[in-house]
């Protein structure tokens, strides 16, 4: 098998294992005699996957019943409206931290439906670094702190969390699952299926179940998650392959350490890629404050825009594809999630060590 190495934002790179494993039952799961994707959902095969998911995400984040664990669809932009029109009814508010392009769009969508204070803003230092979390003034009142924990275009991730009694709700598509949370922090973590978890076409929402009796009770059927909650996301018809691999993926994190194992894998990770920027004597440059640089989405520029468009494609000519940076910034970007492989991360950063001997 010649399989390339996926360095794409999203959809993303899959386990192997996992590949292998879904691919074997994918005509006649199990010995039914069809597809798990053909079966009804509520078929007792199903139901098995479905709730087999909901118990690993509560298992490896370590969570218990005073969480409901939400399997929608509509990708994490969908939860940029959603959060907004089932919190800030009445005369409630929010607090927002404007980190980049993610934060940008779902303090767009909030402001439509509610009221929204943004507390920081990136945009004086373009986005390329966090705020200290001593300089936060969150304000108490709050109905709850939205932040991005992993800003996929611009590179920067949150290494630690605002100290705040104000329940967190964070967009974590591009980094759940990479490593332990303090769940007791958070309100609602959401994260789009595509890039950590599984295919596209699922959204992964994780409610305390304390912010899910403030929300409100008139909302149209599908946008209210006092729709979802109580029936196990299976109100309508769930995305099933997506949740399928979803769990075939957690089962792999499970038995690759957990998320300390992801944590420990990731650091390595993006440990060799700093290493091949930094060590490259400003050949590669990352644009990020070192200490808010992501593990999962590693950016950096080359001397000229003519050298970065020769390596991207020099790159794809020897297995590497994804490698071009969002249209948006420039330059280029590896994204290393949980299922990129180490040896894929080792191979990059040669082929820069090569790259910069022949062209710096």
């Amino acid at each position: 098998m010649n399989r390339v190495y996926n360095f794409f934002a999203g959809p993303s790179t899959l386990p192997l294992e996992v590949l292998q494993k879904m691919e074997k039952d994918f005509v006649n799961y199990q010995g039914s005699g069809l597809s798990l994707i053909e079966t009804s959902h509520r078929s007792k095969e199903y139901d098995l996957v479905h709730n087999r998911a909901v118990e690993l995400t509560k298992e490896l984040l370590g969570i218990t019943d005073s969480h409901t664990v939400m399997m929608l669809q509509g990708g994490a932009t969908m939860q940029f409206g959603m959060i907004p029109m089932n919190l800030l009814h009445s005369d409630r508010f929010a607090a927002y931290i404007n980190t980049g392009a993610w934060a940008k769009k779902a303090i767009a969508d909030a402001r439509k439906v509610g009221n929204v204070e943004v507390i920081w803003d990136g945009a004086d230092n373009k986005y390329m670094s966090l705020p200290a979390i001593s300089e936060l003034q969150i304000p108490g009142e709050a109905t709850y702190l939205h932040l991005t924990s992993n800003e996929t275009i611009g590179g920067i991730q949150w290494q630690e969390w605002p100290d705040t009694d104000v329940p967190i709700v964070a967009d974590m598509s591009s980094d759940i699952m990479s490593r332990p949370l303090p769940m007791e922090k958070f309100g609602i973590v959401y994260a789009g299926a595509q890039k950590n978890l599984a295919p596209a076409g699922m959204t992964l929402v994780i409610m305390r179940n304390d912010m899910l009796d403030k929300c409100a009770s008139n909302l149209t059927a599908y946008l209210s998650y006092k729709t979802h909650a109580p029936k196990n996301s299976l109100y309508n018809t769930p995305p099933v392959f997506t949740i399928w691999a979803f769990a075939n993926v957690l089962e792999w994190v499970k038995e690759n350490g957990g998320l300390e194992g992801m944590a420990v894998r990731a650091a390595e990770k993006a440990a060799t890629l700093y290493g091949a920027i930094d060590d490259s004597d400003g050949f590669y440059r990352c644009p990020v404050d070192a200490g808010v640089r992501s593990k999962m989405n590693v950016v950096w520029r080359l001397p000229t825009e003519e050298l970065e468009a020769q390596f991207i494609a020099q790159a794809k000519g020897v297995g590497m594809l994804g490698l071009k940076g969002h249209r948006d910034v420039g330059g280029c970007r590896a994204s290393i999630y949980n299922a990129m492989p180490p040896s894929g991360v080792a191979a990059l950063a040669q082929f820069m060590q090569d790259f910069r001997r022949n062209n710096g």
